[in-house]
């Protein structure tokens, strides 16, 4: 079933990206009222450079004590993983196995390198087999 679909056919699209220079605080209202846990973060050219989570915002400002209003979005980017939305369905559980990620924006490379969606633990878990979530979880959740 997977070598049959891409990147594009397992995403969730419409990903909603918060600003580089918008604060924690309204990353988080954004996750809120999205009702998600994680964000594309997009430049002032609405290209991707980076993702933020909601466990990002608590761990790395809240509980440092840090008021999130007066931390930009963008200083939160660590190392970004993407695919292109024509990869196979392999290579997008290859990547987040071998990277240990749960979350994987998809870039339109094709079309001008614009985000284009996300894909979630739950977009694997609705496209795909049994045995490779399963493979999924084993090494994405495998401990050292």
């Amino acid at each position: 079933m997977a070598s049959k679909l891409r990147a594009r056919d397992i995403m969730s699209g419409g990903a909603h990206c918060v600003g580089a220079h918008e604060s924690l605080k309204d990353a988080a209202k954004m996750m809120r009222d999205l009702d998600v846990g994680c964000l594309p973060i997009c430049g002032d050219n609405n290209k991707l450079t980076g993702l933020i989570t909601d466990r990002d915002i608590v761990v790395s400002c809240c509980a440092e004590g840090i008021d999130p209003a007066t931390v930009q979005a963008g200083s939160m980017g660590g190392r970004l993983h993407w695919i292109d939305a024509d990869a196979d369905a392999s290579e997008v559980l290859k990547t987040m196995e071998q990277q240990h990620i749960k979350r994987l924006p998809v870039i339109d490379v094709k079309g001008g390198h614009q985000l284009v969606g996300m894909i979630t633990e739950a977009d694997l878990a609705k496209n795909l087999s049994d045995k490779q979530i399963a493979e999924f979880a084993s090494a994405v959740y495998a401990t050292a």
